[in-house]
């Protein structure tokens, strides 16, 4: 039996990248580990494509599936244009329900001007909680900017803090566990990290700064980002942990609930690589977006991560934190 969450590298490749042909000329970006889209050369225009589904989350749910996906394409250089959102329903579900998720959904692809262009809705007892499968089209601001574009000696810069995600999912879906510890001003602050979810406007001011690659934090968070990054790009990466901007609120619930905040879904935060950090902090700072260097990426292909004043291997991406909680 498989554990929840995302397959292993090592599975996705072995079990579905590996079994994948390739015919079409127009692809310009395939599948392959760490990748958060594709692209398609349509007649000398550039077409970002990326999906992604939100299965971990119940309250907030629309919202999330929006940004995560919309962020995937931010992520490439590509400001997102259209949106397709496919629903799968619970026999059980109440119609005040669909609505709350499709006012949700509507009011976040609004916020990031977006479209929401088609889809599919479906009951089903194949679910027994609502899932969200979004799909959307974009076009680059300037060029493609891949996962894998790193070169050695690029500065590997972070944006927010880690476990944005995460900490709004535990929040709202396990409010009860946390009862002993949540003060009425945190939701304050969970409502500033739900209009941080978005990181199409750090996206975009990267691609003018010439970033050389971009991934967003999403499961696995910080550190499985970072290593995938790293894996893409044939490089190694060196990673200080206290160097990882990390908000209050999630290193409290993360600590009394004995999970680490690092490789929590983290959507919200996206990891850049860059050659002149200075001016990119500067230019995201300047828009009110907090970025600080985490790392740097190494020609020697290993994964490293330093903390308390010693070096160990980082290890690849697990399954996300969150899924740890579903089974308490």
């Amino acid at each position: 039996m498989h554990k929840l969450g995302k397959l292993t590298n090592e599975e996705l490749d072995g079990l579905i990248l590996s079994r994948i042909k390739h015919t079409r000329p127009e692809v310009v970006i395939r599948p392959h580990i760490g990748e958060d889209c594709a692209a398609l050369d349509l007649n000398g225009r550039l077409c970002v494509l990326s999906s992604d589904p939100i299965t971990a989350a119940e309250k907030g749910a629309g919202r999330i599936a929006v940004n995560v996906a919309c962020n995937d394409i931010a992520s490439a250089g590509a400001r997102p244009i259209g949106l397709m959102v496919t629903l799968l329903l619970p026999p059980d579900i109440e119609r005040k329900e669909i609505i709350e998720v499709a006012d949700d959904i509507c009011e976040a692809a609004g916020e990031l001007g977006v479209d929401i262009i088609g889809g599919h809705t479906e009951v089903t007892d194949a679910v027994n909680w609502i899932v969200i499968s979004s799909t959307v089209i974009g076009c680059p601001i300037d060029r493609m900017i891949p996962t894998g574009g790193a070169s050695a000696g690029d500065k590997l810069i972070m944006t927010k803090t880690a476990g944005i995600e995460g900490t709004l999912i535990i929040a709202h879906d396990y409010q009860d566990r946390l009862e002993a510890i949540l003060k009425p001003e945190d939701w304050e602050t969970l409502e500033e990290m739900k209009r941080a979810l978005s990181v199409i406007p750090e996206g975009c001011l990267a691609a003018e700064a010439g970033a050389s690659a971009m991934h967003d934090a999403t499961e696995g968070g910080v550190l499985g980002a970072a290593y995938e990054m790293a894996q893409a790009s044939g490089l190694g990466v060196k990673i200080k942990l206290e160097d990882i901007p990390l908000c209050g609120l999630t290193a409290r619930i993360c600590a009394y609930l004995d999970i680490n905040p690092y490789r929590l879904i983290a959507s919200g935060c996206m990891l850049i690589a860059s050659k002149n950090e200075k001016r990119l902090i500067a230019a995201l700072e300047k828009e009110g977006i907090k970025a600080a260097v985490i790392g740097e990426f190494t020609p020697d292909g290993r994964m490293l991560i330093q903390k308390d004043g010693h070096t160990e291997k980082l290890d690849p991406p697990d399954r996300d934190e969150l899924y740890k909680l579903k089974e308490k």
